[in-house]
Formats: C-alpha cells, structure tokens, sequence
C-alpha cells in the first residue's frame, strides 16, 4: 500500500475547504453534476481523514502526523474511489473539518486543488445552532450506511458509540444540544458550557482563521476563493468560473443545469437573529469577518 505514497495520482484531487454550514455541499454538488467531475456517495469522508490519527483530540491534525502510512491509506482511499467512479479526470472531496488541517491535506494531497469558500458567519451560526441542536438532521439509518461503507473498519464501533451516545443524551433531555457537531478545533470542549451562539461562533472563526493562515504557505495557483453569496446570486457564472480556474471548458446549458438547483433562499437569514446575540458572539466574529468583506 505504501506505493500510493510515491506514485503520482492520475487525476487532480479537488479539496473543498469551507466551515460547517458554509455552502460546501452545495458546492460540491454542483460541480459534481458536470462531466468529469467525480465524489463520494456520502456526505463527508472524516473517518478516512483522521484514520491514523483516531486519538488525536481535535480535528487540527498537524502537518508532522501525516506520516507515510497515514498519507498511503488515504492516498488509496482516493484511488478507489477515482476508480469506482469511472476514472474521471476530477475528484472532487468535501469534508469540513479539513479547513482546520489545511497543511496535513496537502501533505496527503500534494495534487490537489482547493477551493475555499466563505459565508456570512452570522448566516453560519443562526444555521449551525440547529444542526448543533440535533436539527436539520441528515435522513437516519441511510445516511450512517453509507459513511459507514467508506469508514475504516477498525474504527467504525467508535464512531458508532460515539454517534449513538451523542444521540441518545438529545433525546433523553440530557443535553440541549449535542456535544460535539462538525469541526473540532482545539480547546472546543473548554468551551462545550458557553452558549451555544458563542460556541458556534468560535468553530467558525476557528475554521475560517486556520484555512486562511494556511493557504498564506500553499502556492495561489493551487487555491481559489469564493463567497457562498456570490456563489448563490450566480452559480453558473461561479462554475464558469471555477472551470476556467482549472482550464477546463464544458458547454453552456450543461453549467446551466449544474448550478439549477442552488438557492438563494437562506442569505443573510443571520442579519435578523444577529440583534440577539451576545456581544461575546460579535467580537468572536468580527476579525475574520472583516478580513473578508464582510
């Protein structure tokens, strides 16, 4: 296995970086719809990300942890699945937590491409609440079958645990929300008692502030940026966009029907809720916002 260290991959890995609830299955779906462009038939691939490194408490996986044993298994994760998918020039991966490990994906991925995209972080945490909350859930038994069928074996009984247990409190009316949901930055469960606005707000200026000092080190020609508003308000001239970025052409209504199911419907939905919010949540959010126009 240890020749998927060393072997150049035939096919451009396309790694899209972006906080939870910041548009990137959105994203990712779109682009898969155009010819070429190929994903997993499940929502994220965190199990495959963090396999090696299982015991590492948070999702800011250093660049030092991915060793060759780490950097073969996931290497031929991606081959598999380029493979099953019919060799298409293109894999495109999604996986939130990714925007915390920035340097350890491409140490993994030395091919890839990436994509970061941005969205309001008043939108983001108004969104993020009720997934925290155990809203907005993905369909049940399903959903679980098919990340499981992507999982490493050896690690599946903790994340079914883990899984179960976090469900399990929710129902029970032990907990409000669940104990952890999306990316795990450093120090978050320091934070598990503040409230549940505060610490959304954290994961997303965590997410948005280490992806931004990691692609400072990554050469511009391999990353691109994008805001989840522009990318609603035109997301067929986004794709344009993002096809002349990786000197690719693909005809007009084939874009067309790629970006047809992109709404609009759920920009600026933060802007009403944001009068509420402690002021701990504004000064959490205000520097990454402002770096980025916000």
């Amino acid at each position: 296995m240890n020749r998927a260290c060393d072997v150049t991959l035939p096919f451009t890995p396309i790694v899209i970086i972006g906080a939870g609830r910041s548009g990137t299955n959105a994203l990712r779906d779109a682009i898969t719809r155009l010819d070429g462009f190929a994903t997993w038939p499940c929502d994220e691939i965190n199990p495959i990300w963090r396999h090696g490194n299982l015991d590492h408490p948070d999702d800011e996986i250093p660049r030092s942890k991915a060793t060759p044993q780490v950097r073969a298994y996931i290497r031929a994760a991606f081959l598999r699945i380029w493979r099953q998918r019919g060799k298409p020039p293109f894999v495109v991966e999604k996986t939130c937590a990714n925007a915390l490990r920035v340097p350890f994906v491409d140490a993994v991925l030395p091919e890839a491409r990436f994509i970061h995209i941005l969205r309001d972080g008043y939108d983001v945490v108004a969104s993020a609440r009720k997934r925290w909350r155990g809203e907005l859930e993905m369909p049940g038994l399903p959903y679980f079958i098919a990340k499981a069928r992507y999982a490493p074996a050896s690690d599946l009984p903790r994340y079914a645990f883990s899984a179960a247990s976090a469900r399990l409190a929710l129902r029970t009316g032990k907990r409000t929300h669940l104990g952890s949901w999306g990316p795990r930055f450093a120090g978050m469960q320091d934070h598990s008692d503040r409230p549940l606005d505060e610490l959304a707000a954290r994961q997303w200026a965590a997410c948005v502030t280490s992806a931004d000092a990691a692609f400072k080190t990554i050469d511009p020609a391999r990353f691109t940026t994008l805001r989840y508003e522009d990318f609603t308000a035109d997301p067929a001239g986004t794709l344009a966009g993002l096809l002349d970025w990786l000197s690719e052409t693909r005809p007009g209504e084939q874009i067309a029907a790629a970006a047809g199911s992109v709404r609009r419907s759920s920009v600026g939905k933060g802007a009403s809720a944001a009068s509420a919010f402690a002021e701990t949540v504004h000064q959490v959010l205000a520097p990454p916002m402002r770096r980025h126009g916000y």
